[in-house]
């Protein structure tokens, strides 16, 4: 099947399923999947990394996404360079073209995150994306310093990062190992926040970590430290409004002992003093993988989220979970908490113009009530909603910016429309009643 086939695949499933966002892999290991002067092309798409091809996967996921009202996110991974499943390395990978940037550590290689030219590479892809497409935000998932590698005897390797560390040392520098490493991170996130907002203001920046920053057995969360052995201090980016949704991964049940779900969402929430956007992100592909964790779980954690205004969001890892209906998880979604559609939440600490309302004329006949409009002002939709009063009380459609006419059943017999405009940011216009006589 065509790549074009398979995307629109996805974007239609996505549809389908009333999803507004699509987070989009688009840099594996030092690659591309789109069209990049700066590394080369995925071996995921042809088979043999760098290998020319005229199809660029990206634009045409924006393109068609943004037709059907759907967001997409590009996702990158900052320091992966080389994971062990590649078969191929070509001439322009960066392993090869600088060699003295890249680590081998276990049987992956990794861009060294103490290196101030790694982040400013690192840098330089993500604003090179921001800059050509046409994307809504901007995320990363858990990787920064690498998982621990472990050797035949089942020792922790270190990551091997002591040319870096050295020179940090010899220019003065004071800190610890540890809180070294965090820094290294820190400032890489702060300053691709700074860059994107500067090119895209109103770009979406977002990071899905591992779900525990530390553990706190008295709070009942137990497992991985991520502050210490990721070095990843979650917290951080979102106390200081560095990012402006995190989506901790909180891949585990509500009756997990130790990473309980809403043990874990409640304890996130309480960190957030910034309110920014907390999206967490929810282990679909887990459904089945013990008796606990069934469809009717992952449903009941999004309703979870929907009861705070912190947490109106959830993020699936992955759509081939959905795809594949694992446990019938698409009936589930759809006569649950995906029987709507959704805007997004709005993102408030973003400063915008005001959107206008459409302009709206009403026409009616024996079969349909009909509402046609025209955008006002300069700023543009990316969603129109119709709220429509009839015999029931009222209703509303999601429609993508696309669309500007709507026709409803006379039979309902509807009294009162209202047309509105919604930014990508989650702003809406204000109201205006039409009464149909």
């Amino acid at each position: 099947m065509a790549y074009s086939s398979l995307l629109l695949a996805i974007i239609e499933g996505a549809a389908k399923l009333r999803l507004n966002a699509i987070i989009f892999q688009v840099r594996p290991q030092c690659d591309a999947l789109y069209r990049s002067e700066i590394e080369p092309w995925s071996e995921f798409l042809t088979g043999g990394m760098g290998k020319a091809q005229s199809f660029d996967p990206l634009e045409f996921l924006v393109a068609e996404a943004h037709k059907r009202g759907i967001l997409v996110h590009a996702w990158f991974n900052p320091y992966r360079a080389l994971h062990p499943a590649a078969k191929t390395v070509s001439e322009n990978h960066v392993s090869r073209r600088r060699p003295d940037l890249v680590r081998k550590y276990g049987k992956y290689l990794w861009l060294d995150p103490g290196a101030r030219e790694v982040q400013d590479y690192s840098l330089s892809v993500i604003a090179d994306v921001t800059r050509r497409y046409d994307i809504d935000g901007v995320h990363f998932d858990d990787y920064f310093y690498p998982y621990a590698e472990k050797d035949a005897t089942g020792k922790k390797i270190e990551f091997p990062d002591d040319a870096t560390w050295e020179k940090y040392e010899n220019s003065g520098g004071k800190l610890s190992r540890n809180d070294w490493r965090r820094k290294n991170v820190n400032d890489f996130i702060e300053a691709v926040g700074r860059e994107i907002k500067r090119i895209k203001p109103e770009i979406l920046y977002g990071i899905s970590p591992f779900g525990i920053w530390q553990p706190f057995p008295e709070k009942e969360i137990t497992g991985l430290n991520a502050y210490a052995e990721l070095y990843a201090d979650a917290r951080k980016w979102l106390q200081d409004g560095t990012v402006d949704y995190l989506a901790p991964q909180l891949y585990w049940e509500t009756a997990r002992k130790g990473q309980s779900f809403p043990v874990l969402l409640n304890w996130w929430k309480s960190q957030n003093t910034k309110n920014r956007h907390i999206w967490p992100g929810i282990a679909t592909y887990r459904i089945g993988s013990n008796a606990n964790f069934t469809a009717e779980e992952i449903s009941n954690q999004i309703g979870l989220t929907k009861a705070s205004t912190q947490t109106l969001g959830a993020i699936h890892f992955s759509f081939k979970s959905l795809r594949n209906d694992l446990g019938g998880i698409q009936k589930v979604l759809g006569e649950t908490v995906y029987a709507t559609n959704a805007l997004i939440p709005q993102t408030s600490w973003i400063k915008t113009p005001k959107i206008l309302a459409p302009k709206v004329i009403i026409t009616r006949d024996e079969k349909f009530v009909r509402a046609t409009w025209t955008e006002r002002g300069t700023r543009k939709a990316f969603w129109f909603v119709v709220y429509a009063r009839d015999q029931n009380g009222w209703g509303y459609s999601v429609l993508p910016a696309a669309n500007k006419s709507i026709a409803l059943s006379a039979d309902r017999k509807i009294k009162t429309i209202i047309v509105t405009s919604v930014d990508r940011l989650g702003n809406e216009s204000s109201l205006f009643e039409f009464k149909i006589k």
